[in-house]
């Protein structure tokens, strides 16, 4: 009888995360210069949506388009063109297009982007990049040739990018976000750098957030979180989560 009564009055299993009806998102990870991978994955997603229907298609980025793969320019080219007939596109910021726009400004910060992806940036707009140690008098040659040398539009674009957005249930963001504060006061720092404190809280954010910026080797899927980076510079798996109502599946170019 008394365990009868504990079935009853039981917690009540968790409402199901959704997209609002009539719409299917496709949220792309981390592409860091890679066109190749960037084009077989919009490739899948137009495939993939020709069974949409009359289904409102949205393709959700979540940053770090540029660094560490060869490709950087002609990536922000692609995305700057806008989406294929039918789509909806959304950019979001990612860390590493945050450090690209302050070198064009603040020499600084160049040995640090350098390090770990701008080389490969500066290379692929045809500027030499500099030695991670170079005097400032080269990183300030560097930066003027940079400047030189990116289109307008691209740097258009990359000033337009969106540090998240929100589609029902879900919160897309490049890194994620601080658990405790509220998303509508999240600083725009954390969206684009967080990452233990996010990656290990077990806090109901209030929405299931979606994010790159932390590679693991396949989609890490948490009640509060889903984490899509899987290294596609360095592992060819570029990974895009499939969201329709309550579903979630994945596509990936490996």
């Amino acid at each position: 009888m008394f365990g009868f009564a504990r079935k009853l009055w039981s917690e009540p299993e968790p409402i199901a995360a959704s997209v609002p009806r009539g719409v299917r998102v496709y949220a792309v990870g981390d592409i860091h210069g890679r066109l190749d991978l960037l084009d077989q994955m919009l490739g899948q997603i137009e495939r993939d949506a020709a069974t949409a229907g009359d289904l409102v298609k949205y393709i959700v980025f979540l940053g770090d388009y540029v660094d560490r793969g060869p490709h950087s320019s002609t990536v922000i080219e692609r995305l700057a063109g806008g989406p294929s007939p039918g789509f909806g596109a959304i950019h979001l910021r990612g860390n590493h297009e945050a450090a690209m726009l302050d070198f064009l400004e603040d020499i600084r910060v160049g040995p640090s982007w350098i390090t770990y992806g701008g080389g490969a940036t500066l290379g692929s707009y045809g500027v030499m990049p500099p030695a991670e140690d170079a005097p400032a008098e080269v990183l300030a040659a560097a930066q003027e040739q940079f400047r030189a040398a990116l289109p307008a539009h691209h740097r258009t674009f990359l000033k337009g990018l969106r540090n998240s957005v929100t589609i029902g249930d879900y919160m897309f963001v490049h890194a994620g976000v601080r658990p405790g504060v509220p998303l509508d006061r999240q600083d725009s720092l954390d969206l684009i750098w967080i990452r233990d404190e996010f990656l290990k809280s077990q806090t109901d954010h209030g929405k299931v957030v979606v994010h790159g910026h932390t590679i693991a080797l396949q989609p890490e899927i948490r009640p509060n979180r889903i984490g899509i980076d899987t290294g596609a510079f360095a592992t060819n798996r570029l990974t895009a989560l499939v969201l329709e109502d309550t579903d979630r599946r994945f596509l990936c170019t490996v």
